[in-house]
């Protein structure tokens, strides 16, 4: 025995923009018309892609408004997935490169005319910790 033919309505038609437009999977949507996927997907190609379409412009819109007025979070999303903009890795490190060696860091220490005898025990420790450090990458590896 066939299978009874699928009556499609202005009723439907609606019915399947609004449910595609909410997000609604096709699976879904096709057990509440009462028809099989392959059905849906041919009988309303139309109106699912077209409430797929209406419901995303219909949210471009509102986030589009709340980005107008001010709305941070909205500006940020707009800009990140309409204008492409990109937050930058963090900057190389001056400490380490990209081959494993270190680099020299040079912290130059503000001299406020406060302490004079503190800003030289500072500089002094400095120069120690650099000259420590590069003493130790100078010395060979054991056991290679």
């Amino acid at each position: 025995m066939a299978r009874p033919t699928f009556v499609v309505n202005e009723g439907l038609r609606e019915k399947v923009r609004h449910l595609a437009g909410l997000g609604v999977p096709q699976d879904d949507i096709a057990k509440i018309v009462g028809c099989a996927p392959k059905t849906l997907r041919k009988r309303f190609r139309v109106e699912l892609d077209r409430g797929v379409a209406e419901a995303n412009a219909m949210i471009s819109g509102s986030l589009f408004t709340a980005a107008k007025a001010g709305n941070i979070t909205a500006m940020i999303f707009w800009l990140k997935t309409r204008a492409h903009w990109r937050e930058r890795p963090p900057a190389e490190s001056p400490v380490a490169k990209a081959d494993g060696s270190d680099s020299e860091v040079v912290l130059v220490l503000p001299d406020n005319n406060r302490d004079p005898d503190l800003t030289q025990i500072l500089r002094d420790a400095q120069e120690e910790y650099f000259a420590g450090k590069h003493r130790r990458q100078q010395l060979p590896t054991s056991g290679s």
